[in-house]
């Protein structure tokens, strides 16, 4: 279904990403791992073929960091340089609930990680993904931007910073720049569509403190209620390779299925003013 493809996934060295990378594997797909860390990329790489059975040249892993707008021209750069087509970019690294910090550019890092990264990464792709059409995006949200709200006057967390929250508002601003990304792209022959996964076993919650006393029984209820890597990745490789989603532009997906997301995920004013301060945000004059 893939075979011919190539395939960008962020942060496929663990987690749904991982998952994700394995699924268009099998499908025949070549996918671009695009990682933080290149050893550990490397061995989720070795997994991935070893688990597959694929033939390696499906695998390139390239060095990506999401908290670096130097690192994403750089990754950019070569991808144009080398790859005569991209036919599906996955958003789809995330960072979960961190103490404060900042990246590389000063922006708070949920914010510029989940958000400003992938929104530099998708603008400086989007001729190759448009010299590719028919070509898709997919991006990866959470139900947890239900809690989250667009406060223009601290997008950087300097007044306040409550990390649940901040994840929150990255997730919602994944939504937003959906919305905003297909109005832009329609009748281009690139479609946009984002996801949530729902709670996986990941260690995407790396950040979140559990009493030491009750990890025992957290991991046991994580098992027994939590999706695995593979069942969460499932509306991604869906969102990348089915032909039930030729042409559908801008909605949101779960569990395979569309979505009907509170109203402040689509609001079209927010969406744009999002869309123009991030611009200015990572650099991008136009």
């Amino acid at each position: 279904m893939m075979n011919g493809k190539t395939v960008i996934v962020t942060g496929a060295n663990s987690g749904i990403g991982k998952a994700t990378a394995a699924g268009i594997v099998k499908f025949q797909g070549r996918v671009i791992m695009a990682c933080r860390d290149r050893s550990r990329a490397e061995e989720a790489a070795r997994e991935i073929l070893q688990e597959t059975g694929a033939d390696s040249a499906q695998l390139v892993i390239k060095q990506l960091d999401l908290a670096s707008l130097r690192s994403v021209h750089t990754f950019c750069e070569e991808i144009i340089k080398e790859e005569p087509q991209v036919d599906v970019l996955i958003n789809n690294a995330g960072i979960y609930q961190c103490p404060y910090t900042k990246t590389e550019d000063g922006f708070e890092m949920q914010f510029g990680v989940n958000h400003l990264g992938h929104f530099l990464l998708t603008h400086l792709l989007l001729d190759l993904l448009k010299c590719s059409a028919p070509s898709r995006i997919v991006v990866v949200s959470s139900k947890l931007y239900k809690h989250g709200h667009i406060n223009f006057e601290d997008l950087n967390s300097e007044q306040s910073y409550d990390k649940a929250f901040a994840y929150s508002r990255s997730k919602l601003a994944n939504l937003l720049f959906t919305c905003e990304l297909a109005r832009r792209l329609e009748g281009s022959g690139v479609t946009v569509n984002a996801l949530t996964p729902g709670i996986v076993r990941t260690n995407l919650g790396r950040h979140v403190q559990v009493p030491v006393l009750a990890k025992p029984l957290f991991n046991l209820l994580s098992w027994g209620l939590f999706k695995s890597p593979e069942e969460g990745a499932q509306t991604s490789v869906y969102l990348s390779c089915s032909p039930d989603v030729d042409g559908v532009q801008g909605k949101c997906y779960a569990d395979c299925k569309p979505q009907v997301l509170l109203d402040k995920a689509t609001d079209q004013e927010v969406a744009s003013k999002l869309w123009d301060i991030s611009e200015i945000m990572v650099g991008i004059t136009t």
